[in-house]
């Protein structure tokens, strides 16, 4: 009797931890899955917002060089001969200019478009690598709960209490249009 007991205490209490075990992989997919979001919620929250700033960057700069070529153009008008009027238009034109650059200067100590690009380009870069782990920590995460629900005894204890169904791991199928191979599963 006393083995008997002992038995039934051991299945019961071997049910419970696999059980258990399978309710926490799920969770840990459901965790992983939230953890995607999350990057890629942060992801499209900052990159419009250094959009942004890039293009006020980049409006800015074109505005300069325009400015400059303006200044160069009016330079070489000079050069054709004495013209007070010219040389009051091109000093009207470099004071406005020099004018226009000490304001800015002075507000955007450093003024490089193509290195605002660059941050640019880094920013979304740890982004995308960002939510690239994240989907590797989720696909992990179905597969632990996957296998927990469809090995044996596992399979078992799913089919008879929890009845979890199985989860299908993140796959991108543009980036697998690019493949040739495809796995027989």
């Amino acid at each position: 009797m006393l083995i008997v007991t002992l038995l039934v205490a051991a299945v019961i209490f071997g049910v419970v931890v696999i059980y258990n075990r399978i309710i926490g992989k799920y969770n840990a997919v459901d965790r992983a899955w939230a953890s995607v979001l999350t990057q890629e919620r942060q992801k499209n929250n900052i990159i419009p917002s250094i959009e942004q700033l890039v293009e006020e960057y980049k409006l800015h700069e074109s505005e300069v060089l325009t400015q400059i070529t303006a200044l160069r153009s009016a330079l070489a008008d000079m050069g054709a001969g004495i013209d007070t009027d010219k040389l009051t238009a091109t000093e009207q034109t470099t004071n406005a200019l020099l004018q226009g650059l000490k304001v800015t200067v002075e507000a955007y100590p450093d003024l490089k478009a193509s290195t605002v690009y660059c941050n640019l380009m880094t920013e979304i870069s740890e982004q995308q690598q960002q939510i690239g782990a994240a989907i590797r920590i989720f696909n992990s995460n179905v597969e632990e709960f996957n296998n927990a629900i469809q090995m044996f005894p596992g399979s078992l204890i799913n089919a008879s209490l929890i009845q979890k169904q199985k989860i299908h791991s993140f796959s991108d199928t543009q980036a697998q249009q690019g493949f040739e191979y495809r796995p027989h599963l």
